[in-house]
């Protein structure tokens, strides 16, 4: 996709990952409000939003502290008359499905919609959770396409559910459905100007509780009985004729893989894709199964779908046999893909596989053992990791290695579990090493320490810390301030001086936050003075009471992108051979990918390719080989703004 392919305005064929796709049509849709926060596999659709924003200057976006915050922006523009919306990933939604219950009892005004993404797999996610069981028991109508032209397609249907029954419409996705890529048939692109509204010609009553609550329940319950009959009727429920009388239930990823599945198997089953989630197409599922001796029910992670087909079949056809995840012929486990689906239906159809897949498998297996092992590891220049070296020599020096409880959070810095680092006693949910470490803090005698970084402390993290504070908690916190939110593709977050679209935003100054809150010690140090960072962290370690690192310094690859923007020369660095004693403390304790050994001298060698100039190496080295190839020997300033040089 070329970004030219968002904004043109004439119909056409594009290609463009399902994402963008729902991009453009919002877009088609006028839409107005977006409001999001990032996160994989939905961070494109911000992306953008955002990217586009200044060329249509007919909407208006936020970056939201959170997904909570999102949901609730993007309804009350909707409840203020504009079209809105907001796109998270599936742990996003446990985040905002607070205000989700509530909005879908008082309903919006003008479309709202919500894509929620899930990731089977757990490619970039701490659980394989399912968001299909969203949409039930808040009554909010829930949609799934299964490629970018119905990603594109649904996403403006979504729009004229959502206004003509005045309720946010859910559009259920997964990681291989945002992240892949077609042909998508756009619509004319008709935008009009953006326009505030007077709330005297738009209000309603937007409230919710008691005796109105329970009018409420019985308007959304009579709202959902509404939609029904228009899902029943949705195109996006679509009836492939087959031959025999097994056939299959799928939608999503899965209808794509049982297709081609069947393709390889040479058979050709009568299938029932299902479009709509929620409120689901129950009379067609009921006509489907009455022609079937078996249905064989083909989806990633619970049995949603075989479940409810299940209940239909009670009624439509009890004698039906329903060959699914309860049967054990599939896995409530991890990602599907064609040979997992074309396994199951071989198996049951008594065909020979068109491939030996588990040959192939053994195969790859053979030969990923004679690989070495690679562990993921921080980007050159990454300030995380002259962080967590610092912190490491601090504990040794204090000899409280292991009289130490370590809570690490969501972002880059996860990755302090892996070697050569070895901490994480926790990692569970955005902000929860603050929670933790209020419990173990009063159960424990250890040291307890919580890490977040600065996008995780505004999503989630400062209920916590306010809370150790409150109760006056002998814990320490490490803020990881690299001015951005890196691990989703260099967002701005509350601690940034932009927002989407390059627009002026007003940053949190984070240590005037905490004197505020009444911390009991705030230090700042910048990661690049690796070697300057042992002391104040062995003093705040050792301090009483609630105390506060912030380890400052501009993600590398975001302290590169503004270095370029502003004609500043990248300066790589090399090692100086005859000062190198060939220790390796570069190599066993920092783990840049820009090092290497020259097996040529057995003396470290920095890749000039990979080096990104920061110079912690050099720090970290016992003899101080490293230096800049102009001889110089400190390390970049600072590029991000309101951070001091």
């Amino acid at each position: 996709m070329t970004v030219e392919d968002v904004t043109r305005t004439d119909s056409g064929r594009a290609l463009m990952l399902a994402n963008e796709a729902v991009v453009r049509a919002a877009l088609e849709a006028d839409v107005k409000v977006v409001a999001c926060y990032p996160g994989s596999p939905t961070s494109e659709i911000l992306d953008t939003f955002s990217e586009v924003l200044p060329h249509f200057g007919d909407y208006r976006m936020q970056i939201a502290a959170n997904e909570k915050v999102a949901l609730e922006t993007v309804a009350g523009a909707s409840m203020a008359g504009l079209r809105s919306l907001t796109s998270m990933k599936s742990v996003g939604m446990n985040v905002a499905s607070d205000a989700l219950f509530s909005i879908a009892y008082t309903g919006v005004n003008a479309g709202c919609v919500c894509i929620v993404a899930d990731d089977p797999h757990a490619h970039s996610s701490q659980s394989e959770q399912d968001g299909r069981h969203f949409a039930e028991p808040s009554y909010t109508p829930m949609i799934e396409p299964s490629t970018a032209q119905e990603s594109y397609e649904m996403t403006k249907w979504a729009f004229e559910i959502s206004s003509k029954y005045k309720t946010i419409v859910m559009i259920r996705t997964t990681t291989r459905v945002n992240h892949q890529r077609g042909l998508v048939k756009l619509g004319d692109l008709k935008r009009t100007p953006f326009k505030k509204n007077k709330w005297s010609e738009v209000k309603g009553q937007y409230f919710t509780v008691g005796a109105i609550a329970r009018e409420l329940k019985a308007k959304l319950l009579k709202k959902i009985d509404d939609i029904r009959p228009e899902f029943e009727q949705s195109k996006f429920n679509i009836l492939e004729e087959g031959q025999g009388r097994i056939g299959v239930i799928t939608g999503g990823v899965s209808y794509l893989h049982s297709k081609e599945a069947m393709r390889n198997l040479g058979v050709s089953l009568p299938t029932l894709k299902i479009g709509t989630v929620y409120p689901l197409p129950e009379k067609k599922i009921a006509a489907f199964l009455k022609r079937l001796d078996t249905v064989i029910v083909v989806e990633e992670l619970t049995p949603y779908l075989e479940l409810r087909v299940t209940a239909i079949a009670k009624d439509a056809n009890p004698k039906i046999r329903i060959i699914g995840k309860r049967s054990g012929d599939f896995s409530e486990m991890l990602e599907y893909n064609v040979p997992i689906v074309e396994k199951a239906l071989a198996k049951f159809l008594k065909k020979p596989l068109s491939l030996d897949y588990d040959a192939v498998t053994k195969r790859a297996d053979q030969l990923k053992s004679i690989l070495l092992e690679r562990n993921p590891i921080f980007c050159p220049g990454c300030p995380h990791r002259g962080t967590l070296w610092a912190i490491r020599q601090a504990l040794s020096r204090l000899r409280i290695r292991d009289k130490i409880v370590y809570n690490n959070d969501i972002g880059c810095y996860s990755m302090a579990m892996l070697a050569p680092n070895n901490f994480s006693d926790s990692m569970l949910s955005m902000g929860s090493s603050v929670g933790l470490s209020a419990g173990m803090e009063m159960a424990l005698d250890d040291k307890v320490i919580a890490m977040v970084g600065d996008s995780t402390l505004y999503h989630a993290a400062l209920p916590g810390i306010v809370n150790l504070i409150h109760h006056n908690a002998n814990v320490t916190l490490f803020v990881l301030d690299n001015s951005i939110t890196a691990m989703t593709g260099q967002q701005y977050n509350p601690n940034s001086p932009l927002d989407a679209g390059e627009q002026p935003a007003r940053k949190i100054i984070m240590e005037k936050m905490f004197e505020a809150l009444g911390s009991d010690s705030i230090t700042v140090i910048d990661p690049y003075h690796t070697r300057d960072c042992v002391k104040p962290i062995m003093d705040a370690l050792q301090a009483k009471g609630f105390s506060v690192v912030i380890s400052r310094r501009e993600c590398a690859l975001y302290g590169d992108h503004l270095r370029r923007e502003s004609e500043v020369p990248i300066v790589r660095s090399v090692n100086d051979k005859t000062t190198c004693r060939s220790i390796y403390n570069c190599v066993k304790e920092f783990y840049c990918p820009a090092i290497t050994v020259d097996e040529s001298d057995s003396k470290m060698r920095i890749q000039t390719d990979l080096c990104d100039g920061c110079l912690e190496c050099r720090q970290v080295c016992p003899t101080s080989a490293p230096a800049h190839v102009d001889g110089t020997t400190e390390g970049p300033a600072h590029m991000s703004s309101g951070t001091p040089g």
